[in-house]
């Protein structure tokens, strides 16, 4: 089992070492080396941990839930077959743990809060002092529309429109197909619309 603690840098390394490839790493992790799979997993851990803070809304609970990932992933390695990138076999599993605390829950999905510093401004607009204000509270309207939709949509407006990956990675990261995910996309960016307005939408570069 990896020790505790939360791996590693943001991105994957790059490296020359063959033994470091992303392919030489899953098999030697599957071997059972932890090592190894501590190097992989590590690369990812800090955008599982953003992912996690955004489902959940509250940064111990997406630290513990990561650990989570990070366990299951370890026990589950063995079965990795390649048939999606690591990266989205990984950010699948933390999707499904992300449900699985949400539903434990005993309140209403919208008692999460989502705050600014999770939602990302286009750098022009953040950098602009006028504006800071502003835009502080227009995200601050964001997340709580955010926060007040359903789990599925708001994996899928985060995933999509927040972690900016394809509707094809989103949609597998779902595990739902293309038509199934754009259809829950078009939900929650109604629903955020109708909540905040085109108008607000559109000054957080949405």
């Amino acid at each position: 089992m990896p020790p505790e603690g939360r791996p590693g840098p943001h991105s994957k390394e790059r490296t020359s070492d063959p033994a470091d490839t992303e392919a030489s790493l899953i098999a030697r992790a599957q071997a059972g080396d932890v090592g190894a799979f501590e190097r992989l997993s590590g690369a990812y851990a800090d955008r599982v941990f953003m992912l996690l803070l955004r489902l959940l809304g509250d940064r111990g609970e997406a630290e513990d839930v990561t650990q989570e990932v990070m366990l299951r992933a370890w026990q589950g390695i063995a079965r990795f077959r390649g048939q999606s990138s690591y990266f989205t076999w990984l950010y699948r599993i933390a999707v499904n743990e992300a449900n699985r605390a949400l539903a434990k829950r005993a309140r209403r999905p919208a008692s999460v809060t989502i705050g600014a510093d999770e939602l990302q401004l286009p750098e022009s607009a953040a950098q602009d002092p006028s504006r800071q204000a502003e835009n502080s509270e227009l995200r601050r309207s964001l997340g709580q529309a955010l926060a007040e939709l359903p789990p599925a949509l708001r994996t899928a407006i985060v995933l999509r429109d927040v972690e900016g990956l394809s509707t094809q990675e989103a949609a597998e990261i779902a595990g739902i197909g293309q038509a199934a995910f754009k259809s829950r996309l078009h939900q929650a960016r109604l629903r955020v619309r109708a909540a905040i307005g085109d108008e607000t939408l559109t000054a957080i570069g949405g």
